[in-house]
């Protein structure tokens, strides 16, 4: 579903992504680990398209989308979800839904399966997206970027700031959602950006772990404690 190959990006003088390349494949779940500042946040935003790369290439479905803006990415079935969550906070949880619609026609309905994934939000429709709880908002956040039906999810640290049982209800849903896909149709292919290492390798097909702008050790999720992955990335 997803191929990067040797891509780079600069902040300045400073060489934050370096020569990485990997594939996630539909029915997955590929996990990128590391310690703060090795680059897993910039090279989710290369992905998506809003930070642009200075060389290499990113193909979805293969087909080339490395010159894409954020919302072709969309259009061509990239669902994102960026750290902190950034829903609108003066707008209902209606309205934040509605905006994993905006590309399509209007009077598109919300999917109903949203509601199955993440029940608490139908009951709070109608509040304002700042007054939920912050898993609860990261349930919303999820939900807009599923709203669309995406081929490929990005999640960076979805975990983050989240009391545990609600951990466990995300770490359900992705599992579902590369399992069985949207509505019944294609299995998801899932990407992972994570610090939380016992929730991530749970849910790892594969891994990857990044130090310094690179990928420097790679595998199957069910290989993470024997390839001692938690001592590597642990801070």
């Amino acid at each position: 579903m997803l191929k990067v190959d040797g891509i780079n990006q600069f902040y300045g003088g400073s060489h934050i992504l370096r020569n990485v390349g990997f594939e996630a494949r539909p029915g997955e779940v590929t996990v990128i680990l590391g310690r703060n500042g090795v680059g897993k946040t910039t090279l989710l935003k290369s992905l998506m398209g809003v930070v642009p790369v200075k060389t290499g290439s990113i193909e979805l479905d293969g087909a080339p989308i490395t010159r894409d803006t954020p919302y072709e990415r969309v259009r061509k079935g990239v669902g994102y979800v960026p750290q902190g969550r950034e829903i609108f906070g003066r707008l209902t949880v209606h309205d934040n839904l509605r905006m994993g619609l905006a590309y399509k026609r209007a009077g598109t309905p919300i999917p109903a399966e949203l509601f199955e994934l993440f029940p608490v939000l139908k009951a709070m429709l109608q509040r304002r997206g700042g007054d939920l709880s912050g898993g609860q908002q990261q349930q919303l956040a999820i939900a807009r970027a599923l709203a669309a039906g995406p081929k490929l999810l990005l999640l960076d640290e979805p975990t983050e700031g989240i009391q545990p049982s609600i951990i466990k209800d995300i770490g359900r849903v992705i599992r579902r959602l590369a399992d069985h896909g949207m509505n019944g149709g294609q299995k998801m292919a899932v990407v992972l950006v994570e610090q939380f290492y016992d929730f991530a390798a749970e849910l790892a097909d594969r891994y990857l772990v990044m130090e310094r702008g690179e990928i420097v050790q790679r595998g199957r999720g069910a290989d993470m404690q024997a390839d001692g992955v938690r001592q590597r990335v642990s801070i």
